[in-house]
């Protein structure tokens, strides 16, 4: 803890003894290093939530019975023990959790970023990097609207249904609606593009970030970090440009 409290900051600014809180949590989330480990974990978990909905919405090809059954059984596991929806809830909160963090470190991680470099470098910048940085902030706050609206939409039913649409637990006949209205169609596109970039360059981050990449594998890593954005992307989009295109009704 001495030698933490004594090495250099971000910023070039010595941290004085003190600085730092006295927890270990505490004192390493307000490290960089400590940021951009919170923010791997939870984007791991978020990954595979996102994943695992995937799935969960590629039931609709296999038709309305099965969808429904699936959305049943996501409140029914559990029971007795957890009661109704229990094991949902938990799952919620931790995901809740998980963006919140995830937001949280990646605006102080941008901003000690901003305070390290001041002013701008002299040397031509990466425009690759740059480019990425610019969409991971831009996409991620459509991402943060995204899941508001679709919570409102598909969970709650209080946005983009007329009145008596919206039935509870029929997830096949609410998004046949959903998606036949061209604005949802269309946001939704856009947010699954932005979907796919994040990906893309989150899941190599927290590889790099965990320390998982090495000369050898970087290559593999960076492909497999790539093929999981576009699947997960194809996934996604495929149910609502068959609603659209008449191919499920």
């Amino acid at each position: 803890m001495n030698s933490l409290a004594t090495a250099p900051a971000k910023t070039g600014r010595a941290i004085k003894p003190g600085r730092l809180p006295g927890n270990p949590a505490l004192a390493l989330w307000s490290t960089p290093i400590g940021k951009k480990v919170v923010m791997a974990v939870t984007g791991g978990i978020l990954v595979l939530f996102v994943i695992v909905h995937m799935i969960g919405n590629l039931k609709m090809f296999a038709g309305a019975e099965t969808i429904d059954a699936y959305a049943r059984f996501l409140r029914e596991v559990a029971q007795p023990e957890l009661g109704y929806s229990g094991l949902l809830w938990i799952v919620r909160i931790i995901l809740l959790v998980s963006v919140v963090l995830h937001i949280v470190a990646a605006a102080q991680l941008n901003r000690m970023n901003r305070l390290a470099r001041p002013v701008g470098y002299e040397v031509k910048k990466n425009i690759a990097t740059s480019y990425a940085a610019v969409l991971m902030g831009w996409g991620g706050v459509l991402l943060a609207i995204f899941i508001v609206f679709h919570i409102l939409h598909f969970t709650l039913g209080a946005v983009g249904f007329k009145p008596g649409q919206y039935e509870d637990l029929q997830v096949y006949h609410n998004m046949i609606i959903a998606f036949h209205v061209w604005w949802i169609f269309a946001f939704y596109m856009v947010s699954m593009v932005a979907l796919c970039f994040h990906l893309d360059h989150g899941i190599w981050s927290m590889l790099h970030t965990l320390g998982w990449n090495t000369r050898k594998n970087r290559r593999t890593l960076r492909a497999l970090s790539r093929l999981i954005a576009v699947v997960v992307f194809l996934g996604f989009i495929s149910a609502p440009i068959a609603v659209m295109a008449g191919w499920l009704h």
